[in-house]
């Protein structure tokens, strides 16, 4: 029987950065459809719905997607496990993906690999399966995706120990750490696909101080430095142009991306001084509510 696989988009209006960035316009439709399309394009993916808060700042969020047909959901505005949680459980989810809304040019068939890393035969090479599965971590890891292709998956099971275990600040925003902190990875092995599609990935493999086995993927090739997330108006300056250089068109693939920058590298200059946030950038607002 087919899993039940919930990717979950999280969003809100009250960005620290960049507020109202989820509904900013890019080639004629709101940054958080481009995002939602193009997850719900991945095979592995059963339903997608967006998840947002119940704060009146948002509002405006739960009356797009409900004009535009989107499933959502509202939660806590801070402790974002708790709406994920929430969401999946309502879901009845048998595998939870992580997508932020942030991320436009977030690729269906990168969903795939995760999805199918958690539950394909693969699972197989640690005992009891993999709990958490991503294709990247936050330092001191290394990442070898673009920033802005971040996709994490875990089991309902996992999602709700964390849930109930979870205590920390940064453990209830930014959802999965939980999982996966202090992991050491212990064996890589190469992917092994059943379709056609080359293997362009291998999987960094351990398990975690809190008994979670985790598996991380890695592409063949470092594109780590990329930054393709919209966190401040010089990324929504850059995506913008990416969707300009595409007509508005959203079926471009990643590599489409990655031929457009090597071809004009001119517009990684736009937001190349962004610095990246972390797991330690807390919002210090949800610490002042608590």
């Amino acid at each position: 029987m087919k899993p039940n696989v919930v990717a979950i988009i999280q969003g809100r209006m009250s960005s620290s950065r960049l507020p109202g960035k989820i509904l900013a316009d890019i080639a004629g439709q709101p940054m958080l459809q481009r995002v939602f399309v193009r997850t719900s394009r991945a095979d592995s993916v059963s339903q997608t719905l967006f998840a947002t808060t119940t704060d009146a700042s948002d509002d405006p969020v739960a009356e797009y997607c409900d004009f535009s047909g989107i499933p959502f959901t509202r939660g806590s505005l801070y402790d974002v496990l708790d709406r994920y949680y929430q969401a999946a459980k309502q879901a009845k989810a048998d595998v939870v993906v992580r997508i932020t809304a942030d991320c436009p040019v977030i690729d269906p068939e990168l969903i795939d690999d995760v999805v199918n890393t958690v539950i394909s035969n693969q699972s197989s090479v640690i005992s009891g399966g993999f709990d958490f599965v991503c294709n990247r971590l936050p330092p001191p890891y290394h990442r070898t995706y673009p920033i802005g292709l971040d996709i994490e998956a875990c089991t309902f099971k996992a999602l709700e120990q964390a849930w109930k275990k979870a205590k920390e600040p940064q453990h209830r925003e930014h959802v999965m750490p939980y999982f996966y902190e202090g992991v050491k990875f212990e064996s890589k092995v190469k992917s092994r696909r059943s379709d056609l599609r080359p293997v362009t990935f291998d999987i960094e493999q351990g398990t975690s101080p809190r008994g979670y086995n985790i598996a991380l993927l890695h592409h063949t090739t470092d594109f780590g430095d990329y930054r393709w997330t919209v966190d401040t108006p010089e990324d929504l300056e850059f995506m913008r142009q990416v969707y300009a250089h595409f007509n508005g068109r959203d079926d471009f693939s990643w590599k489409d991306v990655l031929n457009l920058v090597h071809d004009n590298p001119e517009l990684m200059k736009i937001n190349a001084g962004v610095q990246h946030k972390t797991l330690k950038d807390v919002d210090k607002r949800a610490l002042k509510k608590s």
